[in-house]
């Protein structure tokens, strides 16, 4: 469980990573030493785990966003290992969840345009092994996305 003070930082790191320590110390109401050392426990708890720029998809030319939804064959290991394995080295996959309901697994995709995202389907989902259906849910509209916890 997070102190207070850790959430105050967190809240702050998420907000402006690219802030400070002498600034997050004031923001937070703490020495920077203080915060430094808090700031370095989160880091090496693993409860930091990275730096990142959020970018602008749309923006950077990515234009055509979806949720895709799959069930596979079996959920032996050597099928489900593999899928993991798989989904997991595509950098159009920002975000892969293994659920319940009619789905095995849930995954976010991100690519350029339709195009990109035939053959997204035609030259690897539809290629992977075991795989029972994937059905596509285009993303219209995003209403509210967030990489930030709610503290």
């Amino acid at each position: 469980m997070l102190e207070k003070q850790d959430e105050h930082i967190l809240v702050q790191l998420q907000r402006e990573g690219r802030t400070t320590n002498q600034q997050l110390a004031e923001d937070v109401g703490m020495s920077t030493s203080a915060c430094w050392r808090r700031v370095r426990a989160l880091e090496e708890a693993g409860v930091i785990t990275g730096y990142s720029a959020l970018v602008d998809r749309e923006k950077a030319g990515f234009t055509t966003s979806a949720i895709l939804h799959v069930s596979l064959e079996r959920h032996d290991a050597t099928f489900v290992d593999e899928f993991v394995s798989r989904v997991t080295e595509r950098a159009e996959v920002l975000e892969c969840f293994a659920t319940t309901g009619d789905a095995d697994y849930h995954l976010r995709v991100v690519v350029r345009d339709m195009q990109a995202y035939n053959a997204f389907l035609d030259e690897f989902m539809f290629r992977l092994p075991g795989i029972r259906y994937v059905r596509t849910n285009v993303v219209l509209k995003e209403i509210k996305t967030s990489v930030a916890l709610p503290f």
